[in-house]
Order: structure tokens, then sequence, then C-alpha cells
């Protein structure tokens, strides 16, 4: 399984579903997760709050309120702040196993850690794609992010 890569608004893309990095009390305060609940709405966050504790290594699916298409939590963190690569590697597994449970096709995923959790494009992209190429399967992966040096590392990766 190879998947694509571009750099933009993970909330342009056409999914099923996408992917917020997310803490596991379900608040959509900052990164990208507080873009989503802007965008899509205060009942992704209530949805995803009704489901904590979410641990990391799990995921769970709401709504996407107004936007497009539902919403995979899956915490790299307890509470905001710093993270680990080996959380990002559960949560993507965790994003991945909770995709292929709903049924969806095609999914998008933004750089995982490397925002509010501070790890670096390159490290998060290795253990990322580790992840998604032992997955397999026939799910469709869209990687996307707004900083370009997250599109460079996975890019360098693939």
């Amino acid at each position: 399984m190879k998947p694509s890569v571009s750099q933009g608004s993970i909330l342009d893309v056409t999914a099923d579903a996408i992917v917020n990095p997310a803490n596991s009390y379900g608040a959509m305060g900052g990164g990208l997760a507080g873009v989503i609940r802007r965008r899509g709405g205060q009942e992704i966050e209530k949805e995803a709050m009704a489901k904590a504790p979410i641990p990391i290594g799990s995921a769970v699916t709401t709504t996407g309120g107004d936007l497009k298409f539902r919403i995979i939590h899956s915490p790299t963190m307890e509470v905001p702040g710093k993270t680990t690569l080996e959380n990002v590697r559960m949560a993507v597994r965790a994003a991945l196993e909770e995709a292929k449970k709903q049924g969806f096709k095609r999914i998008a995923m933004p750089g995982m850690g490397t925002g509010v959790g501070g790890l670096a494009f390159e490290d998060s992209a290795k253990v990322m794609l580790e992840e998604i190429r032992s997955f397999g399967g026939d799910l469709e992966i869209l990687l996307v992010d707004v900083r370009q040096e997250m599109a460079d590392a996975w890019n360098a990766r693939l």
C-alpha cells in the first residue's frame, strides 16, 4: 500500500474520513483539532468528549459536523503537550484499524505528533510510513499537511 502525499489543508480533501491527532479527553482546542472544531462545529468535540477517555492505541469515529467527512480521533497524547514516537506509532495503527472497522475506503491523515506534540517531521514520517506499510489492505490513504516540510519528509521516505 503506497499512500499519496500532498501539501495543503486536510479539510479540502475528498475522503470518507480524516484523522485528528487527538488527546485522550477529546478536547479540541489547539492545532488541527481546533481547526476541525471551528470549521465543522462544536458538536464534533462534544461527541469526542462523550466517548472519552480514549486510550492511546485506540481510536473513535465521530460525525464531521458541517464537514463532508467523518472524523477519526486517534490520540497521540493523553493531555495536550509533547508526545513520543511510540505514541504516534500506536495512534497511526489505531486510526487504520478504526477506518477498517468503519468500512472506510479512503482516509486522509496529517503529520501525527508534529504540531502540539513537538516531534520532528522526518521522525514522524518514518514511523507513520512504517505503520501504513505494515498494515496492508486496500485502504486508500492520503497524507496531507499544510506544512511543506511534512510533505517533503513523507516524500523522502517514499
